[in-house]
């Protein structure tokens, strides 16, 4: 038997080949590979395979159970050809390539880490070598049997899995799940122990959030080490955690058959490549976890301005205009904007109807009646006060009403059994279509090149479904086809205007995934109009995208009192201030309120743009009365806490990373604060005392 030792990064992974070929991934994570903990005979050894590959007509073995995605063929029969360990500049690179003896297809396995943290990035690619077609229906970017291997409890004793749920006004809300709750009950202590049970997490369609964002969190609560990872893919994918033979594996993939109508034919010399994962695992909790995501994504993503300097943007929609804006009330709009310190202005939905638009979208041009002298006229006017201009856009769809709609054909649009796919009034535009590139590229060049346009708010308020017919082998298989030339539109936006600032919105954060967030500097995180409720979304953010990236809407009221003020700014201080609101109806205190707060981020925000996040009071429900969350940067840290009608005035915060250390606390929002507060060296803990039911203060610890 040959084995491939690799420790990188703080990571040990290890894959070992049998004589007969089989290749087997038996250890992956952050402690060293322990072979006692695996002392199973050859029999069981062959379901650590490395990848789960499932072809068309190929026999499954007996030992298979349910829809679960294991004991796949010719997965299980794959052998060992060769590997290559080589270093690129994002770090070390393993490939490894097997091949099935019966078809001749080839797998390759790439496992790239990730330089000085302990995450890799993990894709698998089919290869048909062979002399006819195959079909394709599963392929694992990700495959790991014996995730709780390490302690000597049985894996129902000491598994722990979180899942960030994710809907629309009820983003990021963690779940954590024991394997009773998840029907993972280990019921014999044997090596052939299974079921038919697999717990698993899916999407289907072009919302690649809306019930789950894609990723989650693994722990082993008896030896304290974890898995945790995030699907980088704009659509469908798929994870579960499920029984093998005497253990639980982790396979991760994006689209397959049974759950998301994709299927494959590939031709001879045809190759497919799975969507992209990274995976990582430490001896910390789950904070540090969270810490090395956002260092990764930090990695990964498209280097711009925007995420260096973190500009105030305000936005005339949430709780304000809501879609119906006119130069008459932009006006006022703008010159408080501007007045509080603002840098981006951009005007949201309806620039380019009368009336109602919903169904009438998709020419994108400028509404003469609301804005008499024209948009250009108001937008160079944001452009005097100091501002970039920025409009709102929704470039995937075309209203069923669109007059643009009669200049088209079917090519233009999803298919499905011959129809197109029509939904909430629109057509989704299929982006492997010429023409539509064309359209997309004329609607940007125009905003960019005659409006002045430099911020785009881009909205997509659709979900079509599991895809489109036209050009595909099945409904999947488009689906995935036209996300990925969607993609590739966007790197070339970004290529002509890498100035341009694009902020990824569905509907909220309902794509809300990196292959998005690579590209796009800044995600909307809810369409909550709860400042309350606002406060578990914006604490938890920062588990799902760096904090420099999270825009966070921050809208007082017309009616209201300072404390009102006071949380709302509070809700976005750490991540991205997304201003919106009447500032031009609200009183001279309140107002002066919003301007202290955008004057302290224009200081901080150096610091948050290279900070990771933690949470003292672990991640917020919609129900906790208190809230906190807090970023970290070398010496200095901050932390936002939020009291929600609780019958406590007090709340006592855990900050673990400086317990034993000379710290100093200052309240450095409201000026007011009219909280009292102090902080024990010896138990690291921070005790504040807010004053109203409903109020927020933001803190600054140096050590």
């Amino acid at each position: 038997m040959n084995r491939i030792d690799i420790r990188e990064n703080g990571l040990y992974l290890v894959i070992d080949v049998e004589e007969s070929g089989l290749t087997h991934l038996m250890h992956f994570g952050s402690v060293p590979y322990d072979e006692k903990n695996v002392a199973y005979d050859v029999y069981d050894r062959k379901y650590f395979t490395l990848v789960e590959v499932m072809l068309t007509g190929n026999n499954r073995p007996g030992e298979r159970f349910g829809n679960k995605v294991e004991i796949m063929s010719p997965g299980d029969r794959l052998v060992y050809v060769s590997h290559t360990d080589t270093r690129n500049d994002m770090g070390r690179k393993l490939t490894v390539t097997q091949k099935d003896p019966e078809t001749g297809v080839e797998v390759v396995s790439h496992i790239q880490f990730v330089k000085d943290l302990p995450v890799i990035r993990s894709w698998t690619e089919v290869c048909n070598k062979s002399g006819e077609d195959q079909g394709l229906e599963y392929v694992s970017s990700f495959n790991y049997n014996g995730i709780m291997k390490e302690g000597v409890q049985p894996y129902d004793q000491k598994l722990s899995v979180r899942v960030p749920h994710n809907s629309w006004f009820r983003e990021m809300q963690w779940v954590e799940h024991d394997a009773q709750s998840l029907g993972l009950t280990q019921t014999m202590r044997t090596p052939v122990s299974r079921s038919s049970r697999a717990a698993h997490f899916t999407n289907a369609g072009n919302w690649s959030s809306k019930e789950y964002l894609p990723m989650g969190f693994i722990e082993n609560l008896e030896t304290g080490n974890n898995l945790f990872f995030q699907i980088e893919h704009n659509g469908s994918w798929h994870w579960e955690v499920a029984d093998h033979p005497g253990q639980l594996y982790l396979s991760i993939s994006g689209p397959n058959e049974v759950y998301h109508h994709f299927w494959k034919n590939l031709r001879p010399g045809d190759v497919f490549t799975s969507v992209p994962v990274a995976i990582g695992s430490t001896a910390d909790d789950f904070d540090g976890a969270m810490d090395v995501l956002t260092e990764y994504r930090r990695v990964i993503r498209r280097p711009n301005a925007d995420n260096e300097k973190l500009p105030i943007i305000f936005n005339d929609y949430m709780n304000c205009l809501f879609g119906d804006p006119t130069t008459e009330k932009e006006i006022p709009l703008i010159d408080a904007a501007a007045e509080m310190g603002a840098e981006y202005y951009c005007i949201d939905c309806g620039w380019y109807a009368e009336g109602n638009w919903w169904d009438g979208v998709g020419e994108w041009l400028p509404c003469d009646k609301r804005f008499p002298g024209g948009l250009k006229a108001l937008l160079d006017y944001i452009r005097s006060k100091g501002m970039v201009p920025g409009l709102w856009l929704e470039i995937e769809v075309m209203g069923i009403n669109c007059p643009k709609v009669a200049k088209t054909d079917d090519s233009w649009y999803f298919m499905r059994h011959g129809k197109r796919v029509a939904e909430r009034s629109r057509f989704q535009l299929d982006f492997r279509s010429p023409a539509v590139q064309a359209h997309a590229d004329e609607v940007i060049d125009r905003l960019v090149k005659d409006y002045g346009v430099g911020y785009i708010k881009m909205d997509y308020n659709i979900e079509p479904g599991v895809g489109t017919e036209t050009g595909a082998d099945s409904f999947g298989d488009g689906l995935l086809q036209h996300e990925r030339a969607y993609l590739a539109w966007l790197d070339r936006v970004f290529a002509r205007y890498p100035d341009l600032v694009i902020e990824n919105c569905s509907s909220g954060s309902m794509r809300m995934d990196y292959a998005m967030l690579s590209r796009h500097s800044i995600q909307s995180t809810s369409d909550n109009e709860n400042y309350a409720n606002y406060a578990s979304i914006a604490a938890n953010a920062p588990a799902t995208l760096t904090p420099e990236q999270a825009a966070v809407w921050s809208y007082p009221l017309r009616e209201g009192d300072r404390e009102e003020v006071v949380f709302n700014m509070v809700n976005a201080l750490l991540l991205r201030i997304h201003q919106s609101g009447h500032l031009a109806e609200i009183s001279p205190d309140r107002k002066a309120l919003v301007k202290e707060a955008f004057d302290l981020y224009k200081v901080i925000r150096a610091d948050i743009r290279e900070a990771v996040p933690f949470w003292p009071l672990g991640m917020s429900a919609f129900k906790d009365e208190w809230v906190c969350m807090g970023l970290k940067n070398g010496k200095k840290s901050y932390v936002a806490v939020w009291r929600r009608n609780s019958h406590e005035d007090i709340v006592s915060l855990p900050i673990d990373h400086l317990v034993g250390a000379e710290a100093k606390v200052t309240c450095i929002y409201p000026s007011y604060h009219d909280a009292p507060y102090s902080f024990s060296k010896n138990t690291g803990l921070l005790t504040v005392q807010l004053p109203e039911r409903l109020s927020a203060r933001l803190f600054m610890i140096e050590e």
